[in-house]
């Protein structure tokens, strides 16, 4: 299954999200679409007509402000009608923040930075203990990874053998104020990973057989948590925005809008 007509898709829901919703984020969610589309269209065990069902696997984004992504991914997936994404970022609508159960799919409230593998690394266990079968996949950002409690959660989780957790890190290299090596360095970010216990991989966030390849290879070891070090590039697929930390903040107006809906034709 070819999955470039899918993240052009899902590329599209997050731009027009973000210009009616008048939205910050839109780059932290452009860098992520490869990445979701290769795990709700191929990897993951899940059925969007079922999104209880206690053997589905689970997804948290981390990055909750990367929620556009999600939301826009699940819409294309089928967890709901693709009609409801136009209440984005409106009173009473659909929040700006990854929220619990606001649409069928989201698994966790998540954005204050550093929840999200802890809440994966508590569903993991939970599997384990209930002798479950389901596997938890969470998504973090590189800017993400200065938060104490990730390196809490990953000594959490080696240490409990978790290797039914994955982390994947979406490594854009830019966070809110700058590059990630100028404002907190985190190289060499693979042995920080494996010195915690984990088995880690490197891969090109963008290539979609490269990742189904290498989540298809899932656990890396048998008895340590897997890693998957995502190169990416902030504000994938627009040209205009990519690797501009601006995006970060600005929100389309209509032209900028109709320009980057051209591109993605």
């Amino acid at each position: 299954m070819d999955l470039q007509p899918t993240a052009r898709e899902i590329r599209k829901k997050i731009v027009r999200m973000a210009t009616s919703g008048k939205s910050s984020h839109i780059g932290t969610a452009l860098s992520t679409v490869e990445i979701l589309a290769s795990l709700y269209f191929k990897t993951m065990r899940i059925n969007p007509l079922e999104p209880q069902d206690p053997s589905r696997d689970r997804f948290i984004m981390s990055k909750g402000h990367g929620c556009l992504a999600l939301y826009a991914a699940l819409a294309e997936r089928g967890f709901f009608p693709a009609d409801k994404l136009s209440a984005f970022y409106l009173d009473g609508g659909i929040p700006g923040h990854a929220t619990r159960d606001c649409l069928p799919g989201v698994e966790a409230s998540t954005g204050s930075l550093g929840h999200g593998l802890p809440i994966g690394v508590g569903m993991a266990l939970a599997a384990k203990m209930d002798s479950r079968h389901y596997r938890t996949f969470v998504l973090l950002g590189d800017g993400e990874c200065d938060e104490g409690s990730v390196w809490e959660a990953a000594m959490l989780a080696g240490h409990k053998k978790l290797d039914n957790l994955i982390a994947i890190i979406d490594y854009n290299k830019l966070q809110s104020f700058g590059y990630t090596k100028e404002v907190m360095d985190l190289e060499p970010l693979s042995a920080k990973w494996e010195s915690f216990g984990w088995a880690a991989s490197e891969v090109d966030g963008h290539d979609l057989e490269a990742l189904d390849g290498l989540f298809g290879k899932l656990p890396f070891s048998p008895g340590k948590p897997s890693v998957v070090i995502a190169h990416t590039v902030k504000g994938k697929g627009v040209s205009f925005m990519e690797n501009r930390i601006e995006w970060h903040y600005k929100s389309p107006n209509a032209e900028q809008e109709k320009m980057a809906l051209e591109e993605l034709k």
